[in-house]
Parts: C-alpha cells; sequence; structure tokens
C-alpha cells in the first residue's frame, strides 16, 4: 500500500478503498454496490459487528475489523442499536462465512446489501490497522463493483475533497424525530426485548428520566429502564423548555457521531441551564463530552479514536479497573479541565479523560459505553448510580 502508482487491480477484485493521501487498497466486494466516502477507522472488538454497524456514532465513517472471522453468526433483528445501520461501509479480512448460530436469521452479506451497505474482504486488516495507527484515522472512498471496474481518479477526487468529520454535526442528522416514552428493556433468551416487569403499572412510581437523543443506542435506553427509571427520549434540539415541561426528575445526555464542539452549538447551551437549574445529569460519549464544553472544558479531536470492546479504564476513587466499551474519535482534553470539573476515570491505554463530575451539581459522565456490557457488569453501576439518586 504506497502512494507510487496506481497498482493493477489483482484477479478477482471487485472492491477497492481509496485513502485521500492516494493509497489504493483491493478486495473483493460485498454487499451493496457503488461507493461512499467518510473517515476509516478499527474496531478490535471480536463479536458484535451488528451492533456496531448499526450505531449511530459511526456515522460518517467506514469500519476496519480487526477480528479475522466478521459475519460467521450472520445477523437478526435483535441485535440491532438503531433502524438502519449507519456506518458507511466495512473492512474485513476474511470472506463472510455461512451462518452459524441458532439466531441467525440472515447472512451478513446478504443483510448489508439490503440495508445498502458497503463491504471489502480479502484486506490485510493488520497492515491498514497499523497505518491508522501510526499515521491517523484518514478520509477515504469505499467502493464495490461486480466487475471490478472503477474511476480511480474520480474515487481519489472525492477522498480529497471530503471535508473530514471535525466541525462536522451528525447529531442532528441520526437523532430521532419525535418524542416517545421508551419500555423496552433488556434482551432475554425467549422473550427478545420484552418490556421490564411491572414497568407499565408502576410508571408513577418511577423517577422519569428525560433522555436527548443525540444518536443513541438503544441498549442506553433499556439499561435505564433496567436500573428503575421511567424513561422519555426527545430528539436532539428540544428546547429547555420543551424539557422542563416533561417534569423530568434527571435528564441523560446520549452517545452520537461527530464533532461535541459543533452539535454543542445547539446542545451546550441546554445543557449549561440544565446545570444552573441543578437538574440532575448523566452524560455518556459524546453526551459526556457536550457536559464537559457546558462547564467549561474543551474537546479535541483524537489521533486514532478508541474502538473496541476491551478498553482498561481506571476510576481514581478507588483504584478499581472497568473492561469497557469505546466508540470515539474525539475526547474531553484534560489539561482543559477547571476546577469545577473532577476527574473520575482515565484510560489505561492512554491515559485520556473517560470520565468527570461536576462540582456542587449533580452532573456525572463517562466517555465509555457500559450499556454494551463488556465487562460483563463492571460498569452497570453507573445507570444505577444515576437513577438511585434520583427524586420520583
Amino acid at each position: 500500500m504506497t502512494d507510487t502508482s496506481i497498482p493493477a487491480a489483482p484477479k478477482g477484485a471487485t472492491g477497492i478503498l481509496v485513502l485521500a493521501d492516494g493509497t489504493i487498497v483491493w478486495g473483493r466486494g460485498f454487499g451493496a454496490t457503488g461507493a461512499a466516502v467518510g473517515e476509516v477507522c478499527f474496531n478490535t472488538a471480536m463479536t458484535g459487528y451488528q451492533e456496531v454497524m448499526t450505531d449511530p456514532s459511526y456515522a460518517g465513517q467506514i469500519v476496519t475489523f480487526t477480528f479475522p472471522h466478521i459475519g460467521n453468526v450472520g445477523t437478526n433483528d435483535d441485535d440491532v442499536e438503531a433502524d438502519a445501520p449507519h456506518a458507511l461501509g466495512c473492512i474485513v479480512r476474511e470472506d463472510v462465512t455461512v451462518p452459524s448460530s441458532f439466531r441467525n436469521t440472515k447472512p451478513f452479506d446478504q443483510w448489508m446489501a439490503e440495508q445498502g451497505r458497503i463491504g471489502i474482504s480479502g484486506v490485510d486488516t493488520r497492515a491498514l490497522t497499523r497505518r491508522i495507527r501510526e499515521a491517523g484515522a484518514p478520509n477515504a472512498v469505499i467502493a464495490h463493483h461486480p466487475d471490478g471496474q472503477f474511476d480511480i481518479d474520480d474515487l481519489l477526487a472525492k477522498a480529497r475533497d471530503w471535508a473530514g468529520l471535525e466541525g462536522m454535526d451528525l447529531a442532528i442528522e441520526v437523532t430521532g424525530h419525535q418524542t416517545k416514552l421508551w419500555d423496552s428493556g433488556i434482551w432475554r433468551l425467549g422473550h427478545g426485548y420484552a418490556p421490564e416487569v411491572g414497568v407499565s403499572a408502576a410508571e408513577g412510581e418511577r423517577p422519569h428520566v428525560v433522555a436527548i437523543d443525540y444518536g443513541a443506542k438503544r441498549n442506553i435506553f433499556r439499561n435505564l429502564v433496567k436500573a428503575g427509571a421511567k424513561v422519555t427520549v426527545v430528539p436532539a434540539q428540544t428546547s429547555l423548555d420543551e424539557i422542563m415541561a416533561l417534569e423530568p426528575a434527571g435528564v441523560f445526555l446520549s452517545n452520537g457521531p461527530g464533532d461535541p464542539a459543533a452539535t454543542g452549538v445547539y446542545a451546550v447551551p441546554v445543557i449549561k441551564a440544565l446545570l444552573d437549574k441543578d437538574v440532575p445529569i448523566f452524560g455518556i460519549c459524546l453526551g459526556h463530552q457536550m457536559l464537559a464544553l457546558a462547564a467549561g472544558a474543551k474537546t479535541t479531536k483524537m489521533f486514532q479514536g478508541h474502538r473496541g470492546a476491551n478498553h482498561p479504564v481506571q476510576r481514581h476513587e478507588d483504584g478499581t479497573v472497568e473492561i469497557t466499551s469505546m466508540n470515539h474519535g474525539f475526547a474531553v482534553d484534560s489539561a482543559t479541565l477547571p476546577d469545577t470539573i473532577v476527574e473520575t476515570h482515565k484510560s489505561l491505554f492512554d491515559g485520556s479523560n473517560c470520565g468527570i463530575e461536576i462540582t456542587g451539581k449533580r452532573a456525572f459522565g463517562v466517555q465509555y459505553h457500559p450499556e454494551a456490557s463488556p465487562g460483563p457488569q463492571d460498569s452497570f453501576y453507573l445507570f444505577e448510580k444515576f437513577v438511585g439518586g434520583l427524586v420520583k
């Protein structure tokens, strides 16, 4: 993979990845045909590829899976985090194989095609991941055509013309557009996402959490319900007056894609006003970053980002190490934390900020995804801490 000349397509190549620096990666295309431009990142998780593809936080990104056997358990209607995929495409080492799981309803390559998402197999994902680690996450175009014919100059131009994620508000593109009550619980074999027992009958007895959807994963809402909350989900641009009219006991700030500073243009003033009213707040990922912005800190674009299900995070309070799931390309800059923010967690991979609390306020956030349960129960206490501290 060099930038010296355009290599000839290998025999059988029907997929291509063209990086903005001119690097060409050939492979075997699967899923949808066509082309898509975005940022190439890598994810180190060994499971959960369907959840990754449907996580709104991956909007604008092409995911390189470091685990070689992607697609081996097929797909189903339960393992999704949104109504449709948000990752633009994926890059894998091995060809998608015949599914082997009693839960499978459709092969991964067929699911990708029906969802309009492009995949490339046969790629040296270790080499590509190393390239991202050394040179940063690049802009690129992923393309698939059955006859292997591509206008590489045009694809390269598209990769170079794409502005990138910095300064981009993607939350507005992936948020829900209606206010709705959320009542489904966590997944159980044979029951799916049936409501938690007694939720409907006891809604008036459960503290009311208004969850602002900046591109939320569904499992976050399910865990809030499991922790004992009544949850109402509202769109990203919901005003302070509209939120307060719902009489929340607390407000949750969700994960989401894009640059937190860009989304913060409309989100941060609302969060600041909630802090002024001393409304309890819990933020995850993008929500964590915007809570930090509202309290006076700054965020920064990361070199390669954190994406995987095995990230160790240390809790400052007692030194406990949590195994966490992460998916973020921006981070709170620890060097900019004002005296009113206490850092509560840090990454043991690079020391970056992974948690904050606001002094004198009932507000905290974490950079990682406790609802993803990689520990598997290392971080559920965060939902219990938030919901348990609310007034019914």
